[in-house]
């Protein structure tokens, strides 16, 4: 089982999103430990440093895309949830996703109100089967968690 206080690394380009969303998070749980960066270089500095319990991403970054990083993760961490939290909504790109190795996708800024709740979830899977979290909508399923 893992340690209570829970690492999150949440990488966006965007420093208002960047601020939102880690004020969310430590709200809905202060004990999680939120490192945030703006582009995949800074992510995966940090990644080839220490390993975080859950990644969310978005899309369109700086340098590397979210894509990138997300593959770049699983070569070396094929357990920890990926989440893609983006404005990018389209259904080729949420294949993408899946295909590089996401666990979810959430759409921003529709999805705002799922996402402390599917953190959570991710989180909270003892024995975590990477297996997609992807309905047909592009939402994470977040009501039945395989």
């Amino acid at each position: 089982m893992r340690s209570p206080n829970r690492t999150i690394l949440y990488v966006d380009d965007d420093r208002d999103s960047r601020e939102m969303i880690c004020f969310l998070l430590r709200q809905a749980d202060p004990a999680y430990g939120i490192t945030a960066v703006a582009d995949g270089n800074a992510a995966l500095a940090l990644i080839a440093a220490q390993p975080f319990d859950l990644y969310i991403l978005d899309f369109l970054l700086p340098e590397i895309s979210g894509i990138d990083i997300c593959r770049r993760i699983r070569e070396t961490d094929k357990i920890a949830p990926i989440l893609f939290f983006s404005a990018i909504s389209g259904k080729p790109d949420r294949e993408a996703a899946e295909t590089a190795g996401a666990t979810a996708y959430l759409v921003k800024p529709n999805d705002l109100d799922s996402l402390t709740e599917t953190v959570k979830l991710l989180l909270d899977r003892d024995s975590f089967e990477p297996e997609p979290m992807f309905r047909p909508s592009g939402r994470a399923d977040s009501a039945g968690l395989p």
